[in-house]
């Protein structure tokens, strides 16, 4: 498993990759002071595991997170008590407090290991293509179509909106929880808000900041973020 450490304190980073050294199964790939450097390596190693500090200067770890379209495993590290509750509200596997006990570091490590395995099992078994079909339901009207005539996906409040010829039923399901449930090989998380079928992108162009628009056969424009343009662009190239 591939990890990553941000902590603005060097001591902590020293001391936390120390503690990994028990670890045969963990790989520490990189370390971060500050949320900005953390997204750059975010983005660059593809972590499996984050151990993240919450204080920091600059953007806090709560920040860093929200910054995000899918964050790895996240387990907190931190001198402090009382934002336990919080890092459990952001989906955080554990909350380890400083100084780090061993058995408090092993039992985290054990429970990555297995939302791992967990994850890459759905993966393989439950990933939705483009020939499978789907049954969508918004009030009294039902739909039983196949995902190769879904263009789009959008979050809409607590709701999904879901794109096919003319119709944008909601569903009550959250956009990750799409996004986990799709192919990654058809289906792309373009920001926060969207995933496109790249199979409806008519065409791609320059945006600001080094981003991308996609353009949808459906007509929809769609803003690619700048995390998502560069994986876009290593996706769809040569």
């Amino acid at each position: 498993m591939k990890a990553l450490i941000v902590d603005d304190s060097k001591l902590a980073r020293q001391e936390l990759r120390h503690l990994l050294k028990d670890f045969d199964d963990v790989e520490i790939v990189g370390e971060a002071e500050n949320a900005e450097i953390a997204l750059e390596k975010l983005d660059k190693l593809s972590p499996d595991i984050l151990f993240l500090d919450i204080q920091m200067p600059g953007k806090n770890g709560f920040q860093l997170l929200q910054e995000l379209e899918s964050a790895p495993e996240v387990i907190f590290v931190t001198a402090y008590d009382e934002y336990a509750l919080e890092a459990f509200e952001h989906n955080a596997l554990d909350y380890l407090k400083k100084p780090i006990r061993g058995d408090r570091l092993a039992a985290a490590i054990e429970k990555a290991a297995s939302n791992l395995l967990a994850r890459k099992r759905r993966a393989g078994e439950d990933k939705l293509g483009l020939s499978d079909q789907v049954f969508v339901k918004d009030g009294e009207n039902c739909w039983f179509i196949e995902l190769s005539q879904i263009r789009l996906f959008q979050i809409d409040g607590n709701n999904t909106k879901v794109f096919f010829e003319n119709e944008q039923p909601l569903i009550p399901k959250s956009l990750s929880y799409m996004e986990q449930r799709l192919s990654e090989k058809y289906f792309f998380r373009a920001n926060r808000q969207e995933i496109i079928n790249l199979k409806w992108v008519e065409k791609i162009e320059p945006w600001f900041s080094g981003t991308i628009k996609a353009y949808l056969k459906g007509g929809e424009e769609v803003e690619v973020s700048r995390r998502q343009s560069i994986r876009f662009k290593e996706l769809m190239s040569f």
